[in-house]
C-alpha cells in the first residue's frame, strides 16, 4: 500500500497578477488531501473520494491500461455530475500517462482512496492536492500536469509540495519558489474567515484576463506590497498594506474590495485571498473578531496559527 499526501493552500498576496509574473506570498495549510492505493487483481482502477468526515462523495471504475470509464457515481445535489467529475479524473490520469508512458501501462489494477482533511467547499485545494498526489504517484512534474489539465499559476502546487510559506513567481513561464518564514509577532490578531461560498478560480482568471493589460504596469507595486506584507512589524502596518493591495486589485478586475462590499463597519481590515468573491478572506482584528463575523452569519473563523502549516 502506498500513500501520498499534499498540503492545501492560501494565497495571501499577488492574486491574479501572479499569472503575469508578480511575486506572490502563499502558505501551505495544516489541511490537505491524501491518496492511498492498493493493488487490485482486476485490470481496473476502483476509485473512491472521501470527505473529511469519511463519507464517500465520488466513486468510479476505470479500466487499465486504456483508462476507459466503466461507471461513476457522485453524491451531491449541487455540483456537476458523476460523468463530468469522472471525465475530469480520466483526463488527469491520461495526461499523467502521456507524461510517463510507464504509468498505468499494464493490466495491474488498483483500489484508490482519496481523503480530504477539510470540507471540500472551503477552496483550500481539492484539485491541486489531487494533481500533486497523482503526479507523485506517476513520478512526473506536477506543474506540467496542472498546465495540461486545469491550467492556473501553479502556486497551489508549490504549496502542496512545500511545508513553509513561499514567495512564488513565474519567470519565463517557469515557476520559481522561494521558501520563507511568515509568522509575525501579531499573528494572534490574524484570522481566516470563510465566506460561506466556494469561488471558481477559473472564472476569476477568465475575468482577470479581460483587464490584464492594466495589470502589467502595477506588478512592481504588488511586488513591493508582497515584500512589505512579509516583513510587516505590526497589524497597523499590515492594515495599510492590505488596503493598498485591495485597491490595486480592485482597480484591475473592476470589483469592489470585500470589506467595502460586505464588512464596511468592521474595525479591522479584510483581504480577499485567491479568486475574489468566495472561499476564505484574511481579517486583522482582536478578541472581538470572531463574534463580529459570527454575528454576520460567518461561523467559520480560524485563527492564523490553526491554519498555517509550520511557523
Amino acid at each position: 500500500m502506498n500513500t501520498f499526501y499534499s498540503n492545501g493552500k492560501l494565497l495571501l498576496t499577488g492574486e491574479y497578477v501572479v499569472l503575469d509574473g508578480a511575486e506572490a506570498l502563499a502558505i501551505p495549510t495544516k489541511f490537505g488531501q491524501s491518496l492511498t492505493l492498493k493493488p487490485f487483481d482486476k485490470p481496473e482502477i476502483i476509485w473512491g473520494s472521501f470527505t473529511h468526515e469519511g463519507t464517500c462523495w465520488f466513486e468510479a471504475s476505470i479500466s487499465v491500461p486504456k483508462l476507459r470509464l466503466i461507471n461513476a457515481t457522485f453524491n451531491s445535489e449541487k455540483e456537476g455530475s458523476a460523468e463530468f467529475i469522472a471525465e475530469t479524473l480520466q483526463n488527469i490520469l491520461r495526461e499523467a500517462q502521456k507524461l510517463n508512458p510507464n504509468f498505468l501501462n499494464s493490466h495491474q489494477g488498483y483500489i484508490i482512496e482519496t481523503h480530504l482533511t477539510f470540507p471540500k467547499n472551503w477552496g483550500l485545494g481539492t484539485s491541486s492536492t489531487l494533481i500533486n498526489n497523482i503526479a507523485n504517484w506517476a513520478e512526473i512534474n506536477p506543474f506540467t500536469l496542472l498546465k495540461n489539465t486545469f491550467s492556473g499559476s501553479g502556486y497551489d502546487i508549490a504549496c502542496a509540495k512545500h511545508t513553509t510559506p513561499i514567495v512564488y513567481t513565474i519567470e519565463s513561464e517557469e515557476p520559481t519558489v522561494k521558501e520563507t518564514s511568515f509568522f509575525p509577532d501579531f499573528s494572534d490578531e490574524l484570522y481566516f474567515v470563510y465566506l460561506n461560498q466556494k469561488q471558481n478560480s477559473r472564472e476569476g482568471i477568465t475575468r482577470y484576463k479581460q483587464y490584464k493589460e492594466t495589470a502589467i504596469p502595477l506588478i512592481s507595486e504588488i511586488n513591493t506590497l508582497t515584500h512589505d506584507f512579509l516583513h510587516a512589524k505590526s497589524s497597523q502596518k499590515l492594515n495599510q498594506i492590505i488596503k493598498d493591495h485591495e485597491q490595486i486589485i480592485s482597480s484591475i478586475i473592476k470589483i469592489p474590495p470585500v470589506k467595502e462590499r460586505l464588512f464596511a463597519d468592521y474595525f479591522g481590515e479584510v483581504k480577499s485571498l485567491g479568486a475574489w468573491g468566495g472561499d476564505f478572506v484574511l481579517a486583522t482584528g482582536n478578541k472581538d473578531t470572531i463574534s463580529y463575523f459570527n454575528n454576520k452569519g460567518y461561523n467559520i473563523v480560524i485563527p492564523f496559527d490553526q491554519m498555517i502549516l509550520n511557523r
